[in-house]
């Protein structure tokens, strides 16, 4: 499932040519990727007004609105195959093979400006289509964000030592942290030495301060790198992220441990894998 620094890649690819671009022509292919109905989505983008691409959490967030002032947003989460790619109106590259949904873009004078497409093939993905009171309850359903700057090693020591599940599920859940998935989980624990497994509340302030420090770097660098392409995750542009040959320990089970050399191992508990350098993260039963 794309993570933070994929859906940050996404808008950061989608700002320069979406923002001041009118939505004409919505096209729905398959409704059960749309929340609220598809004649709710339809009308609500009708003639609005693209006036900036953001992110919160994992979901691309589109601020509109119909006149100067953003009154709606549609919030896309891409689910674990969700694609949203800008095609220009002469581009001459082979269509998605499976698009969900279809949005006409228009310029100030009205020529065509191509399309934003979502893709999916196996729909997981959702969009919605949000007022301004809407969007402020669920994006405070979300925890802080890691890379904002008043996200500190405080906060992050303090919210571990209010719960007792493993530190990799801890970091999961998007009411604790938003954005964080299994990947960059797992590659943060192994740079700042944590086992997956350790009780969140058992670590100590130094090692969370480590684990913040650890978490931000990650983030930073997958953002550089454009995010991780392990199948089907696509810049808007359709390039695959650059990430994976970074990877230390995610999906690596049995390579020699960047730091050791001893092997990387998986373990499954939650119904994810996890991956680790035994000798790096030792196990705090053992």
């Amino acid at each position: 499932m794309p993570e933070l620094p994929e859906a940050e890649t996404i808008a950061r690819g989608l700002r320069v040519p979406l923002t001041g671009r009118r939505l004409s022509g919505t096209e729905i292919l398959h409704a059960d990727v749309v929340e609220g109905g598809s004649v709710a989505l339809s009308r609500g983008l009708e003639g609005r007004w693209v006036h900036r691409v953001d992110r919160r959490g994992k979901n691309v967030v589109l601020g509109l609105g119909r006149g100067p002032r953003v009154d709606r947003r549609l919030v896309v989460n891409l689910g674990m195959s969700g694609r949203l790619l800008h095609r220009e109106p002469d581009d001459g590259a082979p269509p998605p093979t499976h698009p969900a949904v279809r949005i006409g873009l228009t310029t100030q004078e009205g020529a065509s400006a191509g399309s934003l497409i979502y893709h999916d093939p196996r729909r997981f993905g959702r969009l919605r289509l949000l007022t301004p009171s809407s969007y402020r309850a669920w994006s405070q359903s979300l925890g802080p964000e890691p890379l904002a700057p008043t996200y500190r090693s405080r906060d992050l020591a303090e919210g571990l030592a209010r719960s007792i599940s493993p530190v990799r599920s801890w970091l999961l859940d998007q009411r604790r942290v938003a954005g964080v998935g299994n990947i960059y989980a797992n590659e943060a624990l192994f740079l700042a030495g944590i086992h997956p497994g350790t009780p969140s509340a058992s670590i100590p302030g130094h090692r969370a301060r480590r684990l913040h420090r650890a978490l931000r770097k990650v983030l930073r660098e997958a953002v550089e790198a454009r995010g991780t392409t392990l199948r089907d995750y696509r810049t808007a542009q359709g390039w695959e992220g650059s990430y994976g040959g970074a990877l230390r320990v995610y999906g690596r089970e049995g390579a020699p441990c960047p730091r050791c050399r001893t092997p990387v191992k998986r373990i499954v508990f939650s119904n994810r894998s996890a991956f680790l350098c035994p000798r790096c993260q030792p196990d705090p039963d053992a």
